[in-house]
């Protein structure tokens, strides 16, 4: 995928009939389907079942098996409840007759009430002083471990401009954070909000487990640790557009048992928080 336009073409599903869906796979560099691509691909498959002003405000899934990137996947809706401003779906994604993952996303009205919001993190480095995965690719390309060399070759829809470039070779722990500027490649504006809450979605599973590895750098890494997103929460705070860079600002509070938590926090460049993240990863040690 080269654009935006190559990403919402894989986000959009086939509809089968008003709660049955499907959807293809486009790979990010592993050998399963990528999670954000389902989260992305169900929460589709739950708008389109919905009141048009309802929009949704929280979604909350579980990753039970690796996705077959061959297979396509089928998404069916099941209608919970329809309130006076709620409405709640429950969204199964399956491959080869076995359920891989199901979720569970609340749509709400538009409704007028208080309002407060965490601060974006002050005196961050721009995404004007800063190398994105290509420009990594194009410089240190020839010195960089061959998983990572091969994840960063993969063409994306989404420029990543991280704040601080890791030095594989330099075996130190690291703070529990990792904050992250993106932007999506290709012409944003005039966007729908849902399609952009299933962009956004998309985009969320990037990233955020590093914060839980990095506590761990000094013997943990990509290379000898098998890491899969186990499950995946979301709360869509304001509305937002995708014409400039936004910063994904994540945290790990532990790390044990071969799982990883981290949360994190979607700001616009001024500053506005657009969405909140929470994910458990297995990050199991790899043997000898």
């Amino acid at each position: 995928m080269k654009d935006i336009h190559d990403l919402i073409d894989i986000l959009v599903l086939e509809e089968h009939d008003n709660l049955t869906y499907s959807g293809v796979s486009k790979t990010i560099g592993s050998p399963n389907v990528f999670g954000g691509q389902v989260l992305a691909q169900a929460l589709n498959a739950a708008y389109r079942t919905v009141p048009k002003e309802r929009i949704v405000h929280s979604l909350h899934s579980y990753f039970l098996l690796p996705g077959n990137l061959e297979v396509p996947i089928t998404y069916k809706v099941h209608e919970m409840r329809n309130g006076g401003s709620f409405s709640t779906r429950r969204v199964t994604a399956i491959q080869n007759d076995q359920t891989i993952f199901i979720m569970a996303a609340s749509f709400h009205k538009s409704e007028d009430g208080h309002e407060h919001q965490l601060p974006i993190k002050k005196n961050l480095k721009q995404p004007e002083e800063l190398l994105s995965w290509s420009d990594m690719l194009k410089q240190y390309g020839n010195f960089l471990p061959n998983t990572l060399k091969s994840f960063l070759e993969i063409e994306r829809p989404i420029d990543f401009k991280p704040i601080e470039i890791l030095n594989p070779m330099d075996k130190k722990d690291l703070p529990a954070s990792e904050d992250v500027w993106f932007k999506l490649k290709g012409e944003a504006l005039d966007l729908s909000l849902p399609i952009k809450q299933q962009i956004l979605t998309y985009i969320s599973d990037y990233n955020i487990l590093n914060a839980a590895l990095k506590p761990n750098a000094s013997k943990a890494n990509f290379g000898n640790t098998q890491m899969a997103s186990l499950d995946h929460s979301m709360w869509f705070s304001r509305d937002f557009d995708f014409s400039d860079w936004m910063l994904y600002s994540a945290v790990s509070p532990s790390t044990y048992g071969a799982r990883g938590l981290a949360t994190g926090n979607i700001f616009t460049r001024d500053g506005k928080l657009v969405a909140s993240v929470a994910q458990e990863g297995l990050m199991r040690p790899k043997k000898k």
